[in-house]
């Protein structure tokens, strides 16, 4: 009876011993991945990126992220198939104490970093967060990160496709000074045309960057009857009555709020810096952070959010550059001060590339469609994206309430025509539709 007995509790020890040394499994959050993004959009600000540029540097690694938590969750699936030339993912050869939050967060930072100059601001992010998890579980950790390289490693070997290194080499945009219809460079730094060449890149989801081309903006035309120079005159007098109002008035509160200009310079005698400031996408990649938030989103649904909605922002631009660089069309600021007023300047600093049409609207249109489709219409939210610029928060209705601010926020600054900002809302929403019906698939749950 002794012996029976001690052997059961030589038993109930080794379990206990076992259940002492079981480590447990690395929690991650949504809020990590609001983090990562957080961090990421600091070092796009920090870096100075273009807006085309900035959309491709969130939507590699959101896709690598949905990937993988694609693979491990039955309610989302694979991209695979409906992303132009995406194959899927390997899987792990062994899943055993393979964390696919874990991975799926390491594999976006990893591929952030590849995507931005000052990687050591990552860096000092991730090393933070893996010394936390490896004092979690060291195996899980070293495992999920493993898997996660052989992801990285797949996404790169696609995303190095994209023609995006072959646009780096591609020449510089000429001006054509002969024809004044075409754009010109405009104050204060007088830049160079912005990624001339970006109609190139491969697109995700749309068949070309021509798909949704829109109709041809106004001809260019200095008779007083014409619809070009009834639109000039519009933008001249919006900013001319806004001057009256005083610079307490809504328009210009609009205005400021949607700048998102990564270009905008400033002279202090014979000093010139830039300001550095969110470009369009990262002001929606903002507001999906919100509509998460707001909504308790998953870690997995929190992906997805950001997932879809950069897939449309980065088409948007794609499809944008394409029309910009066709038309080729003179922007207001120049053919005010050539024509009409010298001395008239707009609310905010006109971007370096051609205005129509207005990125603004084609962006702004495809993600709140998007968004909707992900979050629902009549979503009221309080977007505070602005707020580390000192600039106030501002309340929506609606996703596609805000797109319609969002370009309207383009005549109020000075830089856009109607037609632009019109036709541009046109062409982000029918892409944002043709998006998700793409992507209808992607959730199976809903």
């Amino acid at each position: 009876m002794k012996r029976i007995s001690l052997f059961f509790l030589s038993i109930l020890l080794v379990c206990i011993s076992a259940c002492s040394n079981k480590k447990e499994s690395i929690k991650v959050t949504s809020e990590n991945m609001h983090q990562a993004i957080d961090k990421v959009v600091e070092v796009m600000i920090h870096d100075i990126f273009s807006p085309t540029v900035s959309s491709r540097i969130f939507v590699y690694p959101n896709i690598a992220a949905y990937e993988i938590i694609a693979l491990n969750d039955s309610k989302f699936n694979s991209l695979a198939g409906s992303l132009n030339g995406l194959q899927p993912i390997p899987q792990p050869k062994d899943s055993t104490n393979v964390n696919f939050n874990v991975s799926a967060l390491i594999a976006h930072l990893e591929l952030s970093k590849a995507l931005i100059f000052s990687e050591d601001r990552i860096e000092a992010y991730q090393d933070s967060l893996y010394h936390n998890w490896k004092k979690t579980n060291k195996e899980e950790f070293e495992k999920s990160e493993a898997y996660a390289m052989e992801v990285v490693s797949h996404i790169k070997k696609w995303m190095n496709k994209d023609n995006y290194k072959q646009t780096r080499t591609m020449p510089k945009f000429t001006v054509n000074t002969d024809n004044p219809a075409r754009w010109q460079p405009t104050p204060p730094s007088y830049m160079d045309g912005i990624e001339p060449h970006w109609m190139k890149i491969r697109t995700l989801v749309i068949d070309s960057s021509a798909q949704f081309k829109p109709i041809p903006p106004p001809t260019f035309s200095l008779e007083k009857d014409s619809q070009f120079y009834k639109e000039v005159m519009e933008v001249y007098e919006v900013r001319n009555d806004m001057t009256k109002k005083g610079d307490e008035s809504e328009e210009i509160a609009i205005a400021q709020f949607w700048d998102c200009n990564p270009y905008v310079s400033v002279t202090k005698g014979h000093l010139m810096f830039a300001t550095k400031k969110i470009t369009p996408g990262a002001h929606w990649i903002g507001i999906t952070k919100i509509a998460c938030r707001k909504t308790n989103a998953s870690y997995n649904e929190t992906i997805f959010a950001y997932t879809k909605t950069s897939i449309s922002i980065f088409d948007a631009f794609i499809s944008c550059w394409d029309e910009k660089y066709r038309s080729n069309l003179i922007r207001p600021e120049t053919v005010i001060n050539q024509y009409i007023d010298e001395n008239w300047k707009p609310v905010l600093q006109t971007p370096p590339f051609p205005e129509y049409t207005s990125g603004h609207s084609v962006v702004s249109g495809a993600a709140a469609k998007t968004l909707t489709s992900i979050f629902g219409d009549n979503f009221y939210f309080d977007d505070d994206t602005e707020t580390p610029y000192g600039i106030p928060i501002r309340s929506f209705k609606s996703f596609n309430d805000a797109s319609s601010e969002a370009a309207m926020s383009r005549l109020y600054g000075g830089i856009h025509y109607r037609a632009a900002i019109d036709e541009g809302l046109k062409q982000g929403r029918s892409l944002g539709d043709f998006v998700i019906n793409k992507l209808s698939n992607m959730r199976s749950d809903k």
